[in-house]
């Protein structure tokens, strides 16, 4: 039989990333086109906030049930039939003629299907990649600033030429072509402690049981883990909030057509976003053997430090000063999301991680799915200026959390994971 290539794990990597491209640029369309819909269907700012938050409700509802899934079946499969199903609810999205239509095809079929995704791509990867583990989880997470790019300026390009309905079809069309192609090429790597690349291609090995519960249990009785959910929350209302109102926020404050708007709301942030993870990755990747605390201490310092340019972005007067908050926030938010899923696994055993990221997951979607909503509703009495710098206190709590984790539980729940994954 055939076996699967050294090289394979990155062309994988290359697959899964342009296959998070169009999870993320599915994603940020909406806010890019935001202003354009809310004319044409005459929806109210809380409506809008509350379009992009049944979204990530959604999310958290369906993620652990991909993260559950993904270690038992074929995350191969997981990964390609997911990619079409967000796909073809992308493409349907822009047939919407209401607020209702909206939430059905947009909020719940899209975040449907794009839950289950990250558990299973992050799993997969992680099984590949073992020395280069940081690395490839900091490239794969470049998509989405790669992708959030692309949707704010194609996006709102699409958007002010065709009208906003075309951006998604657009987008909509290149994930179902994409998703034959990783049905195609993708593989499963064994779970019986073979190296990934000594899988034979046509050999799909038998994965050990995991019942539901375990990775709740596994969660619950580690400290660290409780911690980087509490951190990866901040992270996510954040990253909600911003993403969904920070063009109409350049928009109106500017006057910028809905091209300049998502783009530069989208280029400065995520350019300096791609750098900091990439960083990120590199330096977890060259020390963590000699330091095993180094991927929690470069989140801490992603989430502390990203805090006053995130305030910086609210306050500013001149774009000047608000895009200069957006990189700073975008570098400082790389730093940390380099290390999301690699800290986790530094204190789960390897058979639950894919449950265990998709618990993560929910719990963050769940609290962070109420900043779109929140800062639509601060918008119409406050403006959108005080709700974006109050984003700032958010990043604070996650970076406190990550501290206590460093100061109090990591050595003991990093030497338990180990054992427990031998």
């Amino acid at each position: 039989m055939k076996k699967i290539p050294a090289f394979y794990k990155w062309e994988m990597l290359v697959w899964l990333w342009l296959a998070f491209f169009l999870n993320q640029a599915d994603r940020a369309i909406f806010g890019v086109v935001l202003p354009d819909i809310k004319t044409k269907l005459h929806l109210t700012d809380t409506q809008e906030g509350l379009i992009a938050s049944a979204l990530f409700w959604t999310l958290a509802i369906m993620v652990p049930v991909a993260g559950y899934v993904g270690d038992l079946l074929s995350r191969k499969k997981i990964i390609g039939f997911s990619l079409l199903f967000w796909s073809i609810a992308t493409t349907f999205t822009g047939m919407a003629k209401s607020w209702i239509h909206l939430v059905i095809f947009r909020s719940v079929a899209t975040g449907g299907g794009e839950a289950f995704y990250a558990p299973s791509a992050n799993a997969l990867i992680s099984q590949f990649h073992h020395k280069t583990r940081s690395l490839a989880l900091s490239i794969h997470q470049t998509s989405l600033y790669v992708g959030v790019i692309g949707s704010g300026f194609l996006g709102g390009w699409i958007a002010d030429r065709w009208g906003w309905y075309s951006a998604f079809y657009v987008f909509g069309s290149l994930g179902v072509v994409l998703a034959v192609v990783i049905l195609l090429r993708l593989h499963d790597a064994p779970s019986d402690g073979r190296s990934a690349v000594d899988a034979t291609s046509s050999t799909t090995a038998v994965k050990p049981r995991v019942l539901p519960w375990e990775a709740v249990s596994a969660l619950f009785r580690t400290p660290t883990a409780l911690l980087l959910t509490i951190a990866f929350t901040a992270d996510v209302f954040v990253n909600n909030g911003y993403m969904t109102w920070s063009p109409t926020f350049l928009h109106e404050k500017f006057d910028l057509s809905l091209a300049e708007a998502g783009g530069f709301s989208m280029l400065y942030h995520h350019v300096f976003a791609f750098v900091g993870v990439v960083l990120g990755g590199i330096l977890s990747d060259l020390w963590a053997v000699r330091r095993r605390r180094i991927r929690l201490e470069l989140q801490f310092v992603g989430l502390l430090l990203g805090a006053p340019f995130i305030y910086m972005m609210g306050v500013g007067e001149t774009q000047l000063a608000i895009y200069v908050g957006m990189a700073g926030f975008g570098l400082f938010r790389g730093l940390y999301e380099a290390n999301i899923y690699a800290s986790l696994y530094d204190v789960i055993p390897e058979r639950l991680r894919g449950s265990a990221s998709g618990i993560m997951i929910m719990f963050a979607f769940w609290v962070g799915g109420v900043a779109p909503l929140l800062l639509g509703m601060m918008k119409t009495h406050y403006g959108l200026a005080m709700g974006l710098s109050r984003l700032s206190l958010v990043f604070v709590v996650g970076a406190a959390a990550l501290l206590l984790a460093l100061q109090v539980f990591f050595k003991r729940d990093y030497c338990t994971a180990d054992f427990e994954g031998r």
